[in-house]
């Protein structure tokens, strides 16, 4: 059984997340590198929705006892192995937990180009990912 107001709660964050992403989608990468406040703000609100993500993943994992994930790009994996995300969004997601490592443990070196192309090619994936809880999980 789905903790329900659990995932209520992430989905909804997550939607957050992704607004204030949306916001920012058309900032250039001029003002990415020269404004160091933006470019930490997108940072963070990146790592919140991919955080979001990993989180909702492994609540549903383990509330629908699905096998253990071995790290958190496996968590992605876990999902679409058992037809909760679609199977051609897998490497895009999994590159979403790849982004969330380097912001978490290299964030010294976090480029504001790699910032600007997610903000303009990848909050699509952010996107689906709710969409396809949304549409799964949670009653309209």
């Amino acid at each position: 059984m789905v903790n329900q107001p659990l995932l209520e709660e992430k989905t909804r964050l997550l939607a957050e997340y992704i607004a204030d992403l949306q916001e920012h989608r058309h900032v250039s990468l001029a003002e990415l590198k020269e404004n160091k406040l933006l470019r930490r703000y997108i940072e963070r609100t990146l790592h919140l929705a991919v955080q979001a993500c990993l989180d909702i993943g492994n609540h549903l994992i383990a509330d629908l006892r699905l096998r253990e994930p071995e790290d958190y790009k496996d968590i992605f994996a876990v999902l679409t192995e058992n037809g909760i995300l679609p199977k051609e969004k897998l490497e895009q997601y999994q590159r979403m937990a790849q982004f969330r490592k380097v912001i978490v443990h290299d964030y010294a070196r976090v480029d504001p180009e790699i910032l600007a192309g997610i903000l303009r090619q990848n909050l699509e994936d952010l996107v689906a990912f709710a969409a396809s809880i949304k549409d799964r999980f949670l009653r309209p």
